[in-house]
């Protein structure tokens, strides 16, 4: 009796030792390379505090089996029963004491089992970046290990699916009451290698030699024969190729292709797209620049430069500076001077008097005092009818003082073409600003030298610009016989001229139009900032044959011929139309 209580000893002391000795995997520790694993534990109701505690110790001698590490295999563990909790991510230790530490503390939620919540957290939370998994582009192994020993409250088998095929490698271990078909939904396939079944938690360690021994297979990168071209990737049992950045993997699965970025249709690049490993350039055409989102392009300006020494003007083009002329001008041999065109050597233009060319076109000049008839060609003196001519000249501030010495002087010119005379053509002036003041009346003069003496004493009045108001003066005063107006039984033609710069400050449109039906013929003339409506409102029909117009004081003298063909009575309007488009 004594001898067999001696020889039964030994293994009562070996049922004595702690449940972390019994539970030590042989064999040094597992360098799988880099690998993220996640333990998922059911620690639901079901499962007793002393099975609970067993599978604390099974965790923990199987960490320290393990290559831990950040740059090796990453650990994490959840819990989960009705709800999920995370007992440490994957990115919180990177030493085995501290997650030993971790795992020793952990107390069971001990409520129902809802497997498929826990891998719904596992695949969106706790293999996310975020909570320390790699990214999926460095291609690491992520690996879920679930033990449960029931039966699922909630559905699995499409969560698995989503999480399987997402990358996530799933092992299903099932202890005493687990379900089976739960299991085989769960797990990776082939099956066989991911599915486990232990009578008990007593028989867990079995699952964790098991699963050593399919981590710790042979680095199969390392012993070579992988053929991979650039990079091979060493995972539990397997390997697979990777390529550099800048390149894909072929359809063999070892060679690496470079990338043409430039096909995949996203680049905007304006003209070409140049395409190296891994990045690409935008390139633009001959004659083209590269703006600074490095995309479009621009022509180049060869003009900008400044050294193309055109005499009119540069015109940029892809093969560089090109001059050219304004219109009346050809071009010279050097290919930079211009040179006037002089039409009236080239063709039979009939003038009567004088061509004068000017630029596309040319136009025919009489001498001084005369006029040029409606054939554009022919010239008379302009006097051969008679006109009463009131002159209705804007004084208003912003004609300025040099600038109405200028309207004078034109004034005067004018005259100049004018047979003026008590039988001929009579002149009166109007100046008009704010007020409005009679200068001298159609039947105070009776020579042109008396009317421009007369125009030159003229004093500028300022202030306002109040036509309207000088309209009804003309109307009601200027064309009286009591100021000098022939009677209209002589049908003497009476014309109007009003000279303005600006928008008038009164309304024009009543007392213009009233002078129109008085027979009066109205001329309009505008200078700077004088209104075209305004001036089209003031002058008779048509008012292209009754409306001047120059852009400034010192350039007005080249409304004279149209004045000339326009005023001259017994004179086609014709006439004018060839000034004007000359």
């Amino acid at each position: 009796m004594r001898g067999r209580l001696c020889s039964q000893l030994p293994m009562f002391l070996l049922l004595l030792q702690p449940w972390e000795t019994q539970l030590q995997f042989a064999g040094p520790r597992c360098r799988t390379g880099p690998l993220d694993l996640v333990f998922v534990i059911d620690s639901s109701r079901s499962v007793r505090p002393f099975e609970f505690q067993t599978m604390r110790q099974f965790l923990v001698s199987l960490l320290r089996s393990l290559d831990v590490g950040p740059n090796a295999t990453r650990v994490g563990v959840i819990q989960y029963s009705s709800q999920v909790q995370s007992v440490f991510p994957l990115g919180t230790f990177s030493r085995r004491e501290d997650m030993e530490r971790a795992i020793r503390t952990l107390v069971p939620l001990a409520q129902g089992t809802m497997t498929g919540l826990a891998i719904q957290y596992a695949m969106n939370v706790a293999f996310s970046v975020a909570e320390g998994a790699r990214p999926p582009e460095a291609r690491v192994p992520r690996v879920a290990v679930i033990v449960t020993d029931g039966r699922p409250q909630d559905r699995v088998a499409e969560v698995a699916a989503q999480a399987r095929a997402r990358g996530i490698e799933i092992y299903a271990v099932g202890v005493q009451r687990a379900d089976v078909a739960s299991l085989r939904a769960m797990a990776s396939p082939p099956l066989d290698e991911h599915v486990f079944l232990v009578e008990s938690f007593d028989r867990i360690q079995e699952f964790g030699l098991q699963f050593q021994r399919r981590l710790c297979r042979k680095d199969l990168c390392a012993e070579g024969g992988h053929g991979c071209q650039h990079q091979c990737v060493s995972s539990p049992g397997t390997f697979h190729c990777a390529c550099n950045p800048g390149y894909r993997l072929a359809a063999d699965d070892k060679s690496c292709l470079a990338l043409d970025l430039c096909t995949e249709g996203t680049h905007g690049c304006e003209h070409h797209c140049v395409s190296s490993p891994g990045f690409y350039f935008c390139r633009c055409r001959a004659g083209f620049v590269l703006q600074q989102d490095q995309r479009s392009c621009r022509a180049i300006d060869h003009c900008s430069f400044g050294n193309h020494s055109c005499q009119h003007e540069c015109v940029s083009t892809f093969g560089g500076p090109r001059c050219r002329c304004r219109g009346g001008y050809n071009l010279l041999p050097d290919g930079r001077s211009c040179q006037a065109q002089d039409l009236c050597n080239g063709v039979d233009h009939g003038c009567e008097f004088q061509c004068v060319s000017e630029g596309f076109s040319y136009r025919c000049l009489c001498p001084e005092r005369w006029q040029l008839q409606a054939d554009g060609k022919s010239c008379s003196r302009c006097q051969e009818g008679h006109v009463d001519l009131v002159l209705l000249v804007d004084g208003s501030k912003s004609v300025r003082p040099q600038n109405f010495e200028l309207v004078k002087r034109f004034v005067n010119q004018i005259v100049d073409f004018l047979d003026v005379s008590p039988e001929g053509t009579r002149v009166g002036l109007v100046q008009f600003s704010s007020r409005v003041r009679t200068e001298f009346p159609l039947g105070r003069y009776g020579t042109a030298a008396e009317v421009k003496q007369a125009v030159l004493a003229v004093e500028y009045m300022e202030r306002g610009t109040m036509t309207g108001l000088a309209l009804r003066h003309m109307v009601e005063h200027s064309f009286s016989e009591a100021q000098g107006a022939r009677p209209r039984a002589l049908n003497v033609p009476r014309v109007g001229l009003v000279f303005t710069d600006g928008r008038s400050q009164d309304d024009v449109s009543v007392w213009a139009a009233r002078a129109k039906e008085e027979g009066i013929v109205m001329y309009a003339v505008g200078v700077g900032k004088a209104v075209e409506e305004e001036l089209r409102e003031i002058a008779s029909e048509p008012a292209e044959l009754h409306v001047s117009y120059s852009p400034d004081f010192s350039t007005m003298t080249h409304l004279l011929e149209n004045l000339k063909g326009s005023i001259c009575p017994g004179t086609s309007n014709s006439a004018l139309v060839r000034g004007a488009t000359s």
